[in-house]
């Protein structure tokens, strides 16, 4: 019987924990393998349901389980605000924040499921936080002007913080300006635009069909049912728990911003049945292959559908900011928020004319 026991310690699989909470936040981790101090497990189900597990314990899936292994950090990286200058940067220090005991499912849980694929790099985390900041500084969300007051500075600190802890379940411990001259070659960097998609429009907007970002931080080429795959199970997992902050969202007393709130919801609700609903991208009709014309069409509907996510959860990072005299014109950017994705999941699951027939 001790036999038995020493022959399966011997089988445990080692995990590589190389690079881990340095270069590397989160990386995929087998059954039986045994944590890293300082690290943490989240084991994931097929349905995109989070445990996590202990920091030197093992970790043990159960049946259709995955399982994850990250370090909280503290992690560094420099970010670019602005697209068209940059030699202007921020120096942002951050962690994944602690559990919070109010909430079935940590966020930062939550990013490793909906959007993991393979090991999360410190590079491909700060690109995603680099894109969500520069989104919301060209939409006026967040204000961050020249000769910044410190009030000003202030308030673009609240709201930098409250949209990385909503879209990605990270504490920011530090944010500073940064010339960044040294570091950014311009003309490198519009080089490699040229090199990697001709097509892609120059600063500030997305291109059509974006690259997809691949574990190595590169970029490649648009692949139609990858970018589908990935857009469509972000909808899935994420819209119900977007909907329940949503739900719990503080309102001043009063009957408009209550009805407004209810028929956001019931709208969103759809628009979650739509996503669990969704027909195969390759498929008009069962037995019936949609031409590669369509599938690519169907596959941008997607990805739009998830940007739209994306806007939603900024906007949400906004909400638990805003005092009540502000809450209008942010119900206002919900209803075309939510229009969007109704548009994008609406679109999704058309056919062309001449597939139907």
């Amino acid at each position: 019987m001790m036999f038995d026991l020493f022959k399966r310690m011997a089988r445990a699989p080692a995990f590589d924990a190389a690079g881990l909470g340095v270069e590397a936040i989160a990386r995929p981790i087998a059954s039986g393998c045994a944590l890293p101090a300082s690290s943490v497990g989240v084991a994931v189900d097929r349905a995109g349901h989070t445990r996590r597990i202990s920091a030197g314990g093992r970790i043990n899936l159960l049946e259709g389980e995955s399982g994850w292994c990250f370090h909280p950090g503290p992690y560094g990286c420099d970010l670019l605000p602005f697209a068209a200058a940059p030699e202007i940067g921020l120096r942002l220090h951050f962690a994944i924040d602690s559990p919070d005991p109010r909430v079935s499912q940590q966020r930062f849980d939550l990013f490793l499921a909906s959007e993991g694929a393979g090991e999360l790099l410190l590079a491909d985390f700060s690109a995603r936080v680099e894109d969500a900041l520069q989104r919301e500084l060209a939409q006026g969300n967040l204000d961050l002007p020249p000769c910044t007051t410190l009030d000003e500075w202030n308030a673009f600190r609240a709201g930098l913080n409250q949209l990385l802890y909503t879209r990605f379940g990270v504490t920011v411990d530090d944010c500073v300006p940064v010339d960044l001259r040294a570091s950014r070659d311009f003309a490198q960097e519009l080089r490699t635009r040229a090199i990697h998609g001709a097509d892609e429009p120059f600063l500030g907007t997305a291109p059509a069909t974006p690259p997809v970002l691949q574990p190595s931080g590169q970029k490649q080429p648009f692949d139609p049912a990858v970018a589908d795959a990935r857009a469509l199970r972000r909808l899935f997992l994420e819209l119900p728990c977007l909907m329940c902050r949503v739900r719990q969202a503080a309102l001043p007393s009063g009957q408009a911003l209550f009805r407004q709130q209810q028929s956001l919801l019931q709208r969103l609700d759809l628009v979650c049945l739509a996503a669990s609903t969704m027909p195969s991208l390759a498929l008009a009709a069962p037995g019936q292959p949609l031409a590669m014309d369509q599938q690519l069409r169907r596959a941008r509907n997607s990805v739009e559908a998830a940007a739209a996510l994306d806007e939603a959860w900024a906007l949400l990072a906004r909400f638990e900011l805003a005092e009540d005299q502000g809450l209008e014109a942010l119900f206002d950017e919900a209803d075309r928020i939510v229009a969007n994705l109704e548009q994008a999941s609406h679109e999704r699951k058309l056919v062309a004319p001449q597939e139907a027939a």
